[in-house]
């Protein structure tokens, strides 16, 4: 992390964690830079021992809290007023080239796992288009700040995913902003609590398919018409695909489907060199946990349901979607990979 990067850190988290919260980031930077290196874990072992610098393992039960108080924000919800923040590894990722000169364009970049996607590919050398809704503005610029302090280009375009001409305008927006594309990553998604049907409103159900079927269509369309062999497109997906839950009707149904359009296209853009594959989250500490209206003890019941007894972070997302977007995961398309802390 350059000194830049560092105060560029510091000013966003400082005087928004507490003593607790900041020693879990400490004791977790060392483990997550080691992660995000792609060098083989013997060679990693073997430079960690000379330098006399070999961390601890890990126990990934307790790496990251499982006691987030219970919230409640309006939709969309902003990660800068979460407590705990969520953490996207703004003061632990460390990369190593691995995405160097490659141009993506990342939406719903601003916060959760886009925006944990958007620092790591930066701090692998990327260059990075982030969407994100206009009321998530305050997240967004967060964001922007922590890339260009990596010394690399980064744009936030605001904009509704759910209207064809954006979706149009924003691939060419950032073809042009980045002088290409290589990467796109399908990651923005809308999901709803509603657990009886009868009281299910038609616009809701309208959104969802919408942002997070309709969305990735019209985008990835526009994309593969200016993408050159060797480009990447990763889908979020989630666990809901394989074990929906009953409470989101619209929003699993749509995640199963992803799978499915995943796998699909990456059949059908094989003859271009173009790769295609999504990654599974299960339960993640993100804006959605808190602008949905679940139960009181929703949080509580998150934590509770993945065998590791707690939610996954951002930032534990991230090296999932380096991989699938880096060249040397040439043989990799078509897979949807999962991340859902072993609840399946």
């Amino acid at each position: 992390m350059t000194e830049k990067t560092a105060k560029a850190t510091e000013a966003i988290i400082e005087g928004d964690m507490d003593a607790s919260r900041r020693s879990v980031l400490k004791g977790a930077a060392a483990i997550a830079g080691l992660a995000a290196v792609s060098l083989p874990a013997s060679a990693v072992n073997v430079a960690a021992q000379a330098a006399g610098d070999v961390p601890p393992m890990t126990d990934p039960r307790t790496r990251f809290p499982n006691d987030q108080p219970t919230q409640a924000q309006t939709w969309p919800g902003l990660q800068r007023d979460m407590t705990p923040k969520p953490d996207c590894g703004e003061a632990s990722y460390r990369g190593s080239g691995r995405l160097a000169g490659r141009r993506a364009l990342i939406t719903g970049g601003d916060s959760g796992i886009g925006r944990a996607v958007a620092i790591a590919y930066a701090r692998e050398g990327a260059d990075v288009v982030i969407n994100h809704l206009p009321q998530e503005a305050p997240d967004a610029e967060e964001v922007i700040q922590l890339l260009r302090a990596e010394g690399r280009k980064a744009i936030a375009i605001s904009g509704d995913l759910r209207v064809e001409e954006f979706c149009q305008r924003l691939v060419a927006q950032a073809k042009h902003e980045l002088g290409g594309l290589d990467i796109l990553v399908n990651n923005a998604g809308y999901g709803w609590y509603l657990p009886d049907i009868l009281e299910h409103p038609s616009e809701k159900f309208d959104q969802t398919i919408k942002t997070n079927l309709y969305a990735p269509f019209w985008l990835s369309k526009a994309a593969i018409a200016v993408m050159k062999p060797g480009s990447a497109i990763v889908f979020t997906t989630s666990v809901t695909a394989f074990s929906p839950a009953e409470a989101f009707l619209g929003y699993s149904a749509t995640k199963a489907a992803i799978v499915a359009f995943t796998s699909a296209l990456a059949k059908q853009v094989a003859k271009r060199g173009i790769r295609v594959n999504g990654v599974a989250p299960g339960p993640i500490w993100t804006p959605m946990q808190v602008y949905f209206e679940a139960p009181a003890n929703n949080v509580e019941s998150l934590n509770a349901s993945t065998p590791l007894g707690r939610m996954g972070q951002p930032v534990e997302m991230a090296p999932l979607y380096v991989t699938l977007a880096e060249g040397t995961s040439s043989f990799v398309t078509g897979s949807t990979w999962s991340a859902d802390g072993g609840r399946l």
